[in-house]
């Protein structure tokens, strides 16, 4: 088990109880961590269902006014950072183009 000096040195706080703290809001920022990369690859799987679906009937694999809306959409709830995000996610989701 590690010493109280392990748990300050590992979580930069300079108190014990700002450790406890530290430690429990990380343990739930890695539980929703573990919730988004699950979305994310639900994203994927239901992105390359939509890919399949538009190129077997004749259509472009991208859609990119479907992804200006998705853009605009992060953009809008996150701000300028939200657009990169998007950005990352479409990639995630349907490659580079």
């Amino acid at each position: 088990m590690a010493d109280a000096a392990d748990v300050l040195d590992k979580t930069g706080a300079r108190t014990d109880e700002a450790a406890d703290t530290i430690t429990g809001a990380r343990e739930r920022i890695d539980a929703l961590d573990d919730r988004i990369i699950g979305l994310v690859q639900e994203r994927m799987a239901v992105s390359a269902v939509i890919q399949e679906a538009r190129i077997s009937s004749g259509g472009r694999r991208v859609n990119l006014s479907r992804e200006m809306e998705v853009l605009g959409h992060y953009r809008d709830a996150l701000g300028k950072p939200g657009t990169s995000l998007a950005m990352t996610l479409l990639e995630l989701c349907r490659g580079r183009i």
